[in-house]
């Protein structure tokens, strides 16, 4: 039997497991945006890496899309908090079981005196399938949720 040699390798410690990822830029969104268009969305940069997203169709509500690495951050505005106390009780309430029951990624919150819907995705493996499913699930959670929520409103 002849003597066969067997390849170094490395001890596991000195292996250099990492590997790159590209992360999904600011050109890429606008490109993720431009794609939108084929479904009627408009949308407008309001400055470097701020876009307003208008849907389109019946929904009168804009999304915002904000690049800010290493997410990008949709938003939605949904309404001004009610100052009766106990009607924003029952609306944040209201707002944490939808949250539970209806909302895969994204989550309604309160951000200065107004309710929002929100969503961050990773642009560390975003591709525009998982961007498109999230401004439609948001767009789609709106829709859905507006008459209900609508109820909550104070008049002004």
């Amino acid at each position: 039997m002849g003597t066969e040699t067997l390849p170094h390798i490395p001890p596991y410690g000195s292996l250099d497991l990492t590997f790159k990822v590209k992360m999904v830029s600011r050109e890429d969104i606008e490109s993720f945006l431009d794609r939108l268009a084929h479904e009627g969305a408009t949308h407008e940069e309001v400055q470097p890496g701020l876009w307003r997203v208008q849907p389109g169709g019946m929904l009168d509500a804009d999304v915002i899309v904000h690049y800010n690495p290493p997410v990008v951050v949709l938003r939605l505005k949904v309404m001004n908090v009610p100052k009766d106390g106990a009607a924003t009780d029952k609306l944040n309430r209201r707002l944490l079981e939808l949250n539970a029951s209806d909302l895969v990624h994204g989550s309604y919150g309160i951000s200065d005196g107004v309710i929002v819907l929100t969503e961050a995705l990773e642009l560390s493996h975003l591709d525009y399938e998982e961007f498109q499913a999230s401004y439609e699930s948001m767009t789609l959670a709106l829709a859905t949720h507006m008459r209900e929520l609508a109820s909550f409103r104070e008049e002004t």
